[in-house]
């Protein structure tokens, strides 16, 4: 019956609930209100706590820098390279006892092994139901929260599938030429007409942390403390446990009012494709999203920088390659590729067996640890003949720098268009890019992840 034509108690009395839910949607999006101003107010807080911690730095010069420290822990602290104690050990066995480059040894026989030559790491890494990631849940899920870096199949592929929502190649297109490039740009200009720079502190070591904050959509005045909070995080296994944990604690919460505000009112973000991602049904809850955005850091951010300033240091250590790139920019993808591959980022990572195994012969008991040295497969010189020298013209193979398998780098895309970008534009506005004749020479080091300390160049 139509409403006009019923009785008037009767459309009086069916009017109340009306009313009520009315009055209920009121009070539901007043209590709204309040918990996006309380999660303003907390990560106001929070930031406000950063920065008088900042302050209290600046006050007292002693204590110590997190960049600095950062690198002293990785052991950036002298030009050490593993690779020929590499090639010992890859000569001697494919897979060893212990962890024999860090001076670890297998003290419960058979509970640790290191795998050394391609074939072995190749295999380790391609066989996730022999070889399982779980075991990061220990040290980096109590940091990270729980993510996809220690979740097995099929539990891995249906996260990583709505992870990937936020990679997609249009994405990776517009974020080249609306963020990437302004951001790398500008930060040259700070330093264009000086002549001389150090490229890791001034350009290499900041933006990657910068692309990642831009594309969470954090605000510009969030950044220093953004990018010390990372830092701190990112150095968690060597540096300070308790002070990574802060951190850790510190960007949740931080991030809890961006994703809650996304979750209302979504805009052109990372944060935002990841709140609205769906696969079969499936949703990340806000912890997943939390999870994901620290991980983000290590696994895209530091990336990033340590294999461009690595690259950086290959190409102009050899300036007649140098040079073959400046002049033809379709050299700089395979660049790129011999970079990761003459100097991964990060040297190892780890699995655990499943069962009773063998790789390349040798026996592997289940619950085992299994080390793969990055490092050590990327210089095997059955596959790549004089591995330890950089020559971006030798015959391409696929190298193992950022990892191979089910948990092959999520980030490894972005690292790649960011080093682009930013290597492009750096050829573009400093001519003549070269070494600093009057600084001492550059070296790579770091015992788990490699990097220069600095890169000081001069230019026309």
């Amino acid at each position: 019956m139509d409403e006009s034509h019923q009785p008037a108690a009767l459309r009086v009395t069916e009017r109340e609930p009306n009313r009520a839910r009315a009055a209920r949607s009121e009070a539901a999006r007043a209590e709204n209100m309040s918990q996006a101003a309380r999660s303003e107010a907390a990560r106001a807080e929070n930031m406000s706590r950063a920065a008088s911690s900042e302050a209290a730095r600046a006050e007292n010069p002693s204590d110590d820098d997190p960049f600095e420290e950062f690198n002293r822990a990785m052991g950036a602290d002298g030009d050490a390279t593993p690779y020929p104690t590499f090639a010992r050990l890859r000569a001697e066995a494919p897979v060893h006892p212990g962890v024999p480059d860090l001076g670890a040894l297998d003290y419960d026989e058979g509970s640790t092994f290191t795998a050394y030559a391609y074939d072995a790491v190749h295999t380790i890494l391609g066989d996730g139901e022999t070889f399982s990631s779980a075991g990061y849940g220990e040290v980096m899920g109590v940091l990270m929260g729980r993510s996809i870096l220690q979740m097995d199949e099929p539990e891995h592929h249906a996260y990583r599938s709505l992870l990937q929502q936020a990679f997609t190649r249009t994405e990776m297109q517009r974020w080249e030429v609306e963020l990437v490039g302004p951001l790398v740009n500008g930060m040259i200009d700070e330093f264009v007409d000086d002549h001389r720079a150090d490229l890791v502190r001034q350009l290499l070591f900041v933006f990657p942390v910068r692309v990642i904050a831009a594309l969470l959509g954090l605000p510009e005045e969030d950044l220093p403390q953004f990018h010390r909070l990372a830092v701190q995080l990112i150095g968690a296994t060597t540096v300070d446990w308790d002070r990574a944990l802060l951190a850790s604690a510190a960007l949740r919460d931080y991030l809890a009012g961006i994703v809650e505000e996304r979750r209302r009112r979504p805009a052109d973000d990372m944060i935002s494709v990841l709140v609205q991602a769906e696969n079969d049904g499936q949703r990340l809850t806000d912890e997943e999203i939390f999870a994901f955005c620290r991980l983000l850091l290590p696994a895209g951010a530091e990336t990033t920088y340590r294999s461009s300033s690595n690259l950086m240091v290959g190409l102009l250590t050899n300036p007649d390659q140098l040079a073959a790139v400046v002049a033809d920019r379709s050299l700089l993808p395979l660049a790129i590729e011999e970079g990761v591959r003459w100097e991964p980022p990060l040297l190892i990572i780890s699995r655990t067996a499943t069962r009773d195994t063998e790789v390349c012969g040798v026996p592997i008991r289940a619950g085992a640890s299994i080390v793969c040295s990055l490092g050590s497969a990327n210089h095997d010189e059955s596959r790549w003949p004089d591995a330890e020298r950089f020559d971006i013209f030798r015959e391409r193979r696929p190298h193992i720098g950022f990892a191979h398998g089910p948990h092959m780098c999520l980030g490894m895309h972005l690292a790649r268009m960011e080093t682009q970008v930013a290597l492009g534009a750096l050829f573009d506005r400093l001519p003549g890019l070269r070494l600093d004749p009057a600084a001492p020479d550059p070296y790579i080091s770091g015992r788990v992840f490699r990097a220069p300390p600095r890169l000081d160049v001069v230019w026309d």
